[in-house]
């Protein structure tokens, strides 16, 4: 290994330099600080110690520590001098040296132990970092596979509940991209954004729970019927919620302030918010809950602006799917009425990629 010398007498550095390559270290030689940083700057990457003395013209002892700690903040420095001796050890060792020897040098041995004592600390040092960032690499990949598995587990929850009425389940794809597009527009936070785009095609997994003569009724449902209908909110809910028993699910669903109170998973939180209250109206008069205004969780208002626009503009056994004109009229007169007006004016602003959207994952 290379060890830098830095020492403005001569015989000193020869004398250094002998003994340093008899232990088979290669050594490079400086006859004051500015030579130093030179050679450091030219074959950092090589050297292993330094050995630098405090008191030498040009640029001293100190001024190379603080530039080298700064080029090179794991280097071993050590400082050989007999000027001031404590004081200036003190002042090198705050300054960023590790170690200090005393002039005059009549045991060589000396500097051999305290080389080997900061080279197995660089080494460990090394060796820690190693470790601490394989460490953490490993720490990010399991996490990214586990939250990949939380993803594909929640996607293929929304295809089930969504081939129980639509064979294809692009209703539940275009749900998910169109409210992120939304959720961009609104200003949320970019993890925030991913999290609607994977959550929002949840909001109708309560359907798994509604009779098939209900949910596959080709006609128009009757007044105890959309009762039985109403019901996919809360149990969406109740499967995403906590993993107790039914009752207290259920309970839990129907307390107040659910959203904030049930603590878990923020993905799951979202996506418990979403198949709740996306029947929630802004005007309050939606259910289960009754929410109003911003009581209804943003995410929530979001997929109701989206879930009904892809009701309006798609095929279903009671009716044939409006046109984009048609369906844009419609959710104006909801404004303030059924949905929130922000949210609306987000889809507006971009009904040409909404649109775009829809076209590429029609059924």
């Amino acid at each position: 290994m290379l060890i830098l010398v830095i020492d403005d007498e001569a015989g000193l550095r020869r004398s250094l330099g002998a003994y340093l390559e008899d232990l088979d270290h290669e050594v490079a030689e400086a006859a004051n600080g500015q030579e130093g940083l030179d050679v450091l700057n030219q074959r950092g990457a090589e050297i292993s110690a330094v050995v630098v003395d405090l008191n030498m013209p040009v640029m001293d002892g100190y001024s190379f520590i603080q530039n080298a700690v700064r080029l090179a903040p794991e280097l071993p420095i050590v400082v050989l001098s007999g000027v001031g001796v404590v004081d200036d050890a003190l002042r090198a060792m705050r300054m960023g040296a590790w170690d200090f020897i005393t002039k005059p040098l009549h045991n060589l041995g000396i500097l051999e132990h305290t080389l080997g004592k900061v080279l197995d600390r660089a080494r460990l040092m090394r060796e820690n970092r190693s470790y601490q960032e394989n460490l953490e690499h490993l720490v990010q990949e399991r996490t990214k596979e586990v939250e990949r598995t939380r993803m594909q587990v929640m996607q293929r929850l929304s295809r089930a509940a969504e081939y129980k009425d639509n064979e294809t389940g692009r209703h539940v794809i275009r749900v998910g991209k169109i409210s992120g597009v939304l959720a961009r527009a609104l200003g949320l936070t970019p993890d925030r954004c991913k999290m609607v785009r994977a959550c929002a095609p949840l909001h109708d997994v309560g359907k798994i729970g509604i009779p098939d003569s209900v949910l596959l009724k080709p006609g128009r449902l009757d007044a105890e019927e959309w009762k039985i209908m109403r019901e996919h909110c809360v149990y969406g809910c109740e499967i995403l919620g906590p993993l107790t028993d039914k009752r207290r699910a259920r309970e839990a669903c129907l307390a107040d302030g659910f959203v904030s109170d049930l603590e878990d998973n923020e993905l799951l939180a979202m996506a418990r918010a979403m198949a709740l209250c996306h029947h929630e109206r802004w005007d309050g008069c939606g259910y289960p809950l009754g929410l109003s205004g911003e009581d209804i969780p943003i995410e929530a208002r979001i997929v109701s602006v989206v879930d009904v626009y892809d009701a309006l503009k798609s095929d279903r056994p009671y009716k044939k799917a409006f046109s984009q004109e048609e369906c844009i009229r419609l959710l104006r007169e909801g404004s303030g009425t059924q949905f929130d007006p922000t949210v609306l004016e987000a889809f507006f602003t971009n009904e040409q990629d909404i649109a775009d959207i829809y076209d590429k994952w029609r059924d």
